[in-house]
């Protein structure tokens, strides 16, 4: 009778406990939520049409940024936050339907991205190769956001 009680008490724990999606995304729920404006809010702005909080590319984006490596480059690690940051800009921009922050961001990616790439000569080859699986897969990525983005 006492395992039956037992596993009855566990039983109703366990389902009766709510669990919530862990969200790795830099992008908080908080943020979400204050950035929503109203459609008229926006008037005549020009809207992006992504939901980019179920968007798998910006989920990607946004794992390559909480994973990407450290390198024993002091100048390149810099480098490589401004690139960060710039990523995130560019996410916040898309979510809050900001044109202007996103062409921002954009361009201080590109200039960030630049920097790296001249910074990559001085890496060993593993370091070089781990890198250039990053860049590759984060612009593979912006490239099929911007495309989704234009065909709206």
């Amino acid at each position: 009778m006492r395992k039956l009680f037992f596993f009855g008490v566990l039983l109703l724990i366990i389902t009766s406990c709510a669990t919530e999606k862990l969200n790795l995304s830099p992008l908080s729920n908080n943020f979400y939520s204050e950035t929503k404006g109203s459609d008229s809010d926006r008037g005549a702005k020009k809207s992006f049409d992504i939901n980019i909080k179920e968007n798998v590319n910006a989920s990607e984006i946004s794992n390559l940024i909480s994973t990407f490596p450290k390198f024993k480059n002091n100048s390149l690690n810099d480098e490589v936050t401004s690139l960060k940051y710039s990523l995130q800009n560019y996410l916040y921009a898309i979510d809050a339907n900001n044109s202007p922050g996103k062409s921002r961001a954009i361009k201080s990616f590109e200039k960030s991205y630049k920097k790296i790439q001249r910074l990559r000569q001085q890496l060993d080859k593993d370091d070089d190769e781990v890198l250039n699986r990053y860049l590759v897969r984060l612009k593979t990525n912006i490239f099929v956001i911007e495309d989704s983005l234009k065909g709206n």
